[in-house]
């Protein structure tokens, strides 16, 4: 079997790829990534997604390489990851309530053959008190997360019920992705 390399540090994404069973390596992405490119987010989740893919394959001929990038969007916009604590308040306070979707771009590259894709998960995230906010960015998980929150985690606590791949919403739509590695000679069970 060809060397299978996940372009990717996320531990998410990590987790996600190895219910394949399959046999990767990670090699973490030197590709600069611009955010303020004027693209819709599935455009653009799936142009940065060709850019990582592309600069680890570049350095590794002859394996597959998987590169992904994910977006939480609200009413047209991107939520990235906070950083602060007033920044995840704010971002809690605009989704609770409300529903949004997150998108993610996912990329194989082997040799001259491109594979590029996107998958959208629905999130429909329950009203939200100041205090269970404030309890929850307490905890530190939100600030390094897109859109103030993970719904593998803790965050779980805040959503209502999702639409569509689960495992798309962790990073990495694990269906699609497992489909379409067969196209570069991957098979999985």
């Amino acid at each position: 079997m060809k060397k299978l390399i996940l372009a990717s540090t996320s531990p998410r994404r990590k987790e996600v790829l190895e219910k394949t069973g399959l046999s990767f390596e990670i090699v973490p992405s030197d590709y600069e990534e611009d955010m303020t490119l004027d693209m819709p987010p599935e455009e653009l989740a799936e142009y940065l997604s060709a850019g990582k893919a592309r600069a680890v394959a570049a350095k590794n001929p002859g394996a597959v390489v998987i590169a992904a990038d994910t977006f939480v969007v609200h009413e047209h916009h991107r939520l990235g990851k906070p950083h602060t604590n007033e920044r995840a308040k704010e971002m809690l306070e605009m989704l609770s309530g409300k529903a949004h979707y997150i998108v993610t771009g996912v990329t194989i590259v082997a040799g001259d053959q491109v594979c590029s894709f996107h998958e959208k998960t629905s999130v429909h995230m329950a009203e939200l008190s100041e205090a269970l906010i404030e309890q929850y960015i307490a905890t530190g998980e939100p600030l390094d997360k897109a859109g103030a929150y993970a719904l593998q985690e803790l965050g779980a606590m805040l959503i209502e019920k999702t639409e569509g791949d689960f495992f798309n919403a962790m990073g990495l739509p694990l269906r699609r992705l497992v489909h379409e590695l067969r196209a570069f000679g991957v098979e999985v069970l």
